[in-house]
């Protein structure tokens, strides 16, 4: 196995020389160790890992370049530190809004948006009609809408009608309120 080097001195001197060949020579060795360390040790994904390695490395730039680093055989531990930081700050970012895939396609789903508004109208127009009913008409067609798997035999113990009774008065019902939602939808 290759020995791999730890004193990374030289990269320093060749960022602050302008010695591009040299330093292009030392990015390509360093930056896969780095993107490495964030793979292995702190679990990034390979996409994540690149963009934090990219990132760490241009604000350590920074610092060479304004010769702010102080022993510069000791870079590569700042490089670490760095990417290790700046893959915190990534996490936190990426997390700070969690959404669901669904509710993401909910917000920009024209289509769905119209039928949400459709099905709101649809609703309020429902209760107008609801309200219009006298109070028992309203209780018996709310005891169905509230239960939906209600039979017809559970009607009858509810409200003590005969089984005709319970069919024709949900059928009236429902019809006058089939009545009043198309006279109230097409205003």
């Amino acid at each position: 196995m290759a020995q791999l080097r730890v004193d990374y001195s030289e990269l320093v001197d060749a960022l602050q020389k302008g010695d591009d060949e040299k330093a292009g020579e030392l990015l390509s060795e360093v930056i896969p160790r780095l993107e490495d360390y964030l793979q292995v040790v702190m679990s990034a994904g390979e996409n994540a890992a690149r963009e934090c390695v990219q990132q760490a490395f241009l604000d350590v730039f920074e610092q060479i370049r304004k010769n702010k680093i102080k022993k510069s055989k000791y870079i590569f531990s700042y490089l670490i530190k760095s990417c290790r930081h700046e893959y915190i700050r990534y996490v936190k970012r990426e997390h700070k809004f969690d959404y669901d895939d669904e509710s993401l396609n909910e917000v920009y789903e024209p289509e769905e948006q119209f039928q949400n508004l459709l099905n709101k109208e649809r609703q309020r127009i429902l209760e107008e009609c609801l309200s219009e009913l006298r109070k028992k008409s309203r209780e018996f067609i709310e005891y169905f809408m509230d239960k939906p798997e209600a039979s017809t035999d559970d009607a009858v113990e509810e409200f003590d009608l005969s089984n005709a009774n319970v069919r024709t008065r949900k059928h009236r019902i429902l019809s006058r309120v089939h009545h009043c939602y198309k006279r109230k939808s097409n205003q």
